[in-house]
C-alpha cells in the first residue's frame, strides 16, 4: 500500500521539466539552421522575466542567464554587421544606416524607410567577442522625427536555443525597442566610429535615452555635430565621472541637465517630477567622463571616485563655471570650463534612490 501511495509522486518528478532538476541552465538541443530563421520573430512565451540591472549603457541584458551575477560592462548585443546578411528579402543584399534609420540595398520597389527591412537576420556581436545572430522583427518610425525608427530586434539566445529579445524591461518602458546608431561602444563606455557596424540602443539604456532627450549623433547644429555632446550624455546619465564604463547612480534618479549650445537649458519652474529648489550642481562633461565635480550622484564619498581612477582628478581645485555652479574637484588635463554639459541632481545618500529622470 504504501509503495502505491509513493508511485504518483515517482511520477509526477519524473514529468519535472530539466531546469526543475538544475540550479544552472543547460544547453539546449541545437536547432537546424533553417529551423532557427524560420522561429525568428514569433511570439515567445511569458515565462522569461527581464530583470532591471541598474543604470545601462546598451539597455541590453548582461548575460542570457539573468541569475546570473555579470559584470555590469557585459552585454548580449554589442553591435551588428551591416553585411553581409544572415537572412533578408529576396533581393536584399545589405543594409545602411541613414540618420536614424536603416535601408535596405537594394531598395525594394515598395520604397519606405522599413521596406525590406523587418526580417532580416544580421551578424552581431557580444561584449565578450561571441558572435551572436539578431532579427530585425518590427519597425515604427517615431512619431515626432519619422526619420527616427524603433526596431523590435530578437537575438538568438544559444543557451536555450530560442529567439529573444535582447533589451531589458523596466517599469517606465516595459516592452523596451532599440534604434540605430552607427558605430558601436566598448566595454569603458567609449564609443568608435566603425563603417559598417551599428549599434541596437535599447530604450532603457543611456545610449538611446540620449538621443531621446535631444542628442541626436546623427544630426548637426550651428555646423557642429552632436556626436560629442552625445557621447558626453552617455557618461553624465550613468554618473561615469572617471570614463571607464562604471556607473555611480541609481535606477530612476532624477537629474536635470543643460549644455553649451542650449538644444536643454536649465529647468527653473517646479513640476511633480524635479524640484529646482531640492537640486544642487553635481558635474560638468566632456565625451571622456567628468572634468570637474561638486559631489557624487549616489553619496559615496569623493575619495572612492579618486581611488577608482588615480591621477585623474585633484581636490582642493575650485573652478567657477558660472550660473552658481561649482566645483571642488577638478580634472588634471581637461579646463572645467572647456565641458560640453552640466547636470544637476538631489544629492541623495548612500544607498538612497532619489526620484530623477535619467538613468
Amino acid at each position: 500500500m504504501n509503495a502505491m501511495r509513493k508511485f504518483p509522486l515517482i511520477c509526477l518528478l519524473l514529468q519535472l521539466p530539466a531546469w526543475a532538476w538544475a540550479g544552472a541552465p543547460a544547453s539546449a538541443t541545437p536547432v537546424h539552421e533553417a529551423e532557427r530563421y524560420a522561429r525568428r520573430c514569433q511570439s515567445q512565451a511569458a515565462y522569461r522575466i527581464a530583470r532591471p540591472q541598474g543604470t545601462m549603457l546598451w539597455g541590453t541584458k548582461r548575460d542570457w542567464d539573468t541569475e546570473k551575477a555579470t559584470e555590469e560592462r557585459s552585454s548580449v548585443l554589442v553591435s551588428a554587421d551591416l553585411s553581409p546578411l544572415r537572412q533578408a528579402d529576396a533581393g536584399v543584399k545589405a543594409l545602411r544606416l541613414e540618420g536614424g534609420h536603416l535601408v535596405a540595398s537594394p531598395a525594394p520597389e515598395a520604397g519606405g524607410v522599413t521596406s525590406g527591412v523587418v526580417g532580416t537576420v544580421l551578424q552581431a556581436t557580444d561584449s565578450h567577442g561571441r558572435r551572436v545572430e539578431v532579427a530585425i522583427c518590427g519597425a515604427e518610425p517615431s512619431p515626432e522625427d519619422p526619420g527616427m525608427v524603433f526596431y523590435r530586434i530578437e537575438a538568438w539566445n544559444a543557451v536555450a536555443q530560442e529567439w529573444e529579445n535582447p533589451c531589458v524591461a523596466l517599469d517606465r518602458v516595459t516592452d523596451s525597442r532599440a534604434l540605430a546608431v552607427g558605430g558601436f561602444w566598448d566595454a569603458s563606455g567609449a564609443h568608435h566610429e566603425s563603417p559598417g557596424k551599428l549599434t541596437f540602443a535599447c530604450q532603457n539604456g543611456a545610449i538611446a535615452k540620449c538621443i531621446l532627450w535631444g542628442y541626436k549623433p546623427w544630426v548637426r547644429r550651428d555646423g557642429q555635430p552632436l556626436t560629442g555632446l552625445h557621447q558626453a550624455c552617455t557618461r553624465m546619465a550613468r554618473a561615469d565621472y572617471c570614463g571607464n564604463g562604471r556607473n555611480h547612480t541609481h535606477q530612476d534618479t532624477l537629474i536635470d541637465m543643460y549644455d553649451r549650445l542650449g538644444l536643454i537649458q536649465r529647468t527653473t519652474e517646479a513640476s511633480e517630477e524635479w524640484d529646482p529648489s531640492r537640486a544642487s550642481f553635481e558635474a560638468a562633461w566632456a565625451p571622456d567622463g567628468a572634468t570637474c565635480l561638486a559631489r557624487t550622484r549616489d553619496g559615496r564619498a569623493m575619495e572612492a571616485i579618486l581611488q577608482e581612477c588615480p591621477n585623474r582628478f585633484q581636490k582642493g581645485a575650485v573652478a567657477e563655471l558660472g550660473g552658481g555652479d561649482r566645483c571642488t574637484v577638478r580634472r588634471v588635463d581637461v579646463p572645467p570650463g572647456s565641458a560640453l554639459l552640466r547636470n544637476l541632481s538631489y544629492g541623495g545618500s548612500k544607498g538612497t534612490t532619489a526620484p530623477v529622470q535619467g538613468r
